[in-house]
């Protein structure tokens, strides 16, 4: 709980994750915001500074607003995409990602700034894991692409300016991040579920940590001012586990549904990529890929406060609305009628693996 009014500086408030940082703390009274973005939006009365990420070079204005700013949650990033047109991607992730963050940290210690939360990744620990042996904290990291190596580049050197300045860094490696307004491959797979697509993956036996948007931004929140925060590294899931399947299932039954799923040897499933060069992209859908966030929970007393089931239903009523044009008349929930799928059968629940570390 935050008690004294704390300063936060926000950048990337208008991304998936930034967005939802910035709603919670305008609710919270204790706490005083500064957006940092490209532009300045109008109509809001919280202070906002301009920053652009893709230029290093810190202004007088965010300059003045560190002096005066006790935390910095760092959300803004070039984000990982699946084909990259960038002609040398490492430099360009590199660029923003690492370089880019690190003179923004270096300006926040010299502005005397208490605390830097760095949002990272969890493909810095690797692209995935064998069945049963999720990630820990404790790992050691195996950044395999350009986006994942320019994040491990900014933790190492945020950690050492913390040593040399004594700025407190906090980092933060999510898993695939789902919630209102996720966009990228997660959104794809709505619309293919929308349209009653059949997919050939009903014979992948994996597991997959995944976080709904509310449990990382609550977790973002407590990392705010906890002093048990002070330093870490912390993994962060819904704290269960869904396979591919298990969570087409669990879309398509909060979309009111039936799951379309085909049973395919994955071994053919393999091969196919293969010939067609999407090995990558089919690896994360048949491969594992889990945490255990034991050290995140018992650090900071701190638990997800938002089911796998209640997330994804937000997420897909979300879907929904913004198909019927983005400001429904009555919401998509409100025509299903709370908790009743309008065809098909009624949702009932996720299929999952157990909770990793509960």
């Amino acid at each position: 709980m935050l008690i004294d009014p704390i300063s936060v500086l926000l950048t990337g408030s208008s991304g998936l994750v930034g967005g939802a940082i910035r709603d919670r703390v305008l609710e919270l009274p204790a706490v005083r915001p500064i957006l940092a973005s490209r532009s300045l939006s109008g109509g809001r009365d919280e202070e906002q500074v301009l920053f652009d990420l893709e230029d290093s070079n810190i202004g007088t204005g965010l300059r003045a607003a560190l002096d005066k700013t006790s935390v910095v949650i760092h959300c803004a990033a070039r984000v990982h995409v699946i084909d990259d047109a960038a002609a040398d991607p490492l430099t360009a992730f590199r660029a923003v990602n690492t370089a880019a963050t690190l003179e923004l940290a270096h300006a926040a210690a010299q502005a005397g700034v208490r605390r830097f939360i760095f949002l990272s990744s969890i493909k810095v620990n690797g692209e995935s894991t064998p069945a049963g042996q999720p990630f820990t904290a404790d790992d050691p990291c195996a950044p395999t692409d350009p986006y994942a190596l320019s994040k491990w580049e900014a933790e190492q050197g945020l950690r050492r300016l913390s040593r040399d300045t004594g700025m407190e860094v906090v980092i933060i490696r999510p898993p695939l991040v789902y919630g209102p307004g996720v966009k990228a491959n997660f959104r794809s797979l709505l619309k293919w579920i929308k349209r009653g697509a059949v997919f050939p993956l009903g014979s992948v036996d994996n597991q997959r940590s995944l976080v709904g948007l509310d449990n990382l931004v609550d977790l973002i929140i407590t990392c705010i001012d906890h002093p048990g925060a002070a330093n870490q590294t912390f993994l962060v899931s819904d704290n269960e586990d869904l396979s591919t399947p298990g969570l087409i299932e669990c879309l398509s039954r909060a979309m009111g549904r039936s799951p379309r799923l085909l049973p395919c040897p994955v071994s053919l499933l393999r091969l196919g990529a293969r010939l067609v060069g999407r090995e990558d992209s089919l690896s994360r859908l048949c491969d594992s890929l889990q945490v255990n966030m034991s050290h995140t929970m018992d650090t900071l007393g701190w638990k997800p406060p938002v089911s796998v089931e209640d997330g994804i239903q937000k997420t897909v009523d979300d879907f929904m609305d913004r198909r019927f044009g983005g400001e429904p008349k009555q919401s998509y929930k409100e025509i299903r009628g709370e908790g009743a799928a309008p065809t098909g059968t009624a949702p009932t629940g996720c299929s999952r693996g157990k909770s990793r570390d509960a």
